[in-house]
């Protein structure tokens, strides 16, 4: 890994140290979920709560292009999630043909139960680090949001908080 001062030379090197550290990240969330209370959600379960999260209202087609999963693959997720209490279902208001996916106050308190687990993993790393790594790392963060933003969501204005802004903040 690197070392105090370290540039990467290239978009490749910088490529690789940032796998590394998202395989770190996966390590670390692991921990956290496994904090969890028993019988939580998957891996895909959470990542399509992270998507209604954001898009409060949207339909199961747009969660299916989100998530990159088939309609009925992304039905039988809703359906299982409904059942456990995370989501909710209900008629468009502008298309009867459309239901829109709505997260329940359970799906919410689960959001933020593992993102405090989450939270607590990183804060015990971070605080390893120091003060001018830690700044740079922000600053390097902010900027690989803002680019990844723009990525996943070209028409999005990407002026909003970084915070809870994109999937990729959570999942």
């Amino acid at each position: 890994m690197p070392h105090r001062g370290f540039r990467p030379s290239s978009s490749e090197q910088a490529s690789a140290y940032a796998v590394a550290a998202s395989e770190l990240l996966e390590v670390l969330w692991g921990r956290g979920q496994e904090s969890a209370a028993p019988g939580t959600v998957s891996p895909s379960q959470l990542r399509a709560l992270l998507v209604i999260e954001r898009q409060e209202g949207t339909n199961l087609r747009a969660l299916g292009e989100a998530l990159g999963s088939s309609a009925p693959s992304v039905s039988r997720l809703c359906d299982r999630m409904e059942a456990m209490g995370l989501l909710q279902r209900a008629p468009s208001p502008t298309s009867r043909r459309e239901v829109e996916l709505r997260l329940s106050l359970r799906g919410r308190a689960l959001l933020e139960e593992y993102r405090a687990l989450r939270a607590a993993e990183l804060n015990a790393v971070l605080e390893r680090m120091a003060p001018a790594d830690l700044a740079a790392l922000t600053d390097g963060l902010a900027a690989f949001h803002a680019a990844a933003s723009e990525r996943l969501s070209p028409r999005r204005d990407t002026d909003a908080s970084p915070l809870r802004g994109d999937v990729a903040d959570s999942a």
